[in-house]
């Protein structure tokens, strides 16, 4: 199923605040792989997630819950973690 405009902007997003709050000079948000573990292949550990945590809650206005941080291991993953937490709001 190809991705929809709304799913592929939200994860070039998710990747600019990845990219920002980690400061990560060698990346791009268009060049960043949405299916590259952040934490095997980007060394991202527990501190650098919550930050970025932080700043999605803020971004969608969802609450994350520390019980999840293992769904959100790439950015593909987190871009579809908001969109169920998006559109249970929502009902």
């Amino acid at each position: 199923m190809p991705e929809s405009n709304e799913t592929r902007e939200r994860i070039l997003r998710i990747a600019e605040i990845i990219i920002e709050e980690l400061k990560l000079e060698e990346i791009t948000s268009e060049s960043f792989d949405p299916d590259m573990d952040l934490v095997d292949e980007l060394g991202v550990d527990s501190m650098d997630l919550a930050t970025v945590v932080l700043v999605l809650q803020d971004e969608y206005g969802v609450f994350i819950d520390e019980d999840d941080y293992p769904k959100l291991k790439t950015i593909r993953m987190i871009a579809e973690y908001l969109q169920s937490r998006l559109q249970g709001r929502k009902g």
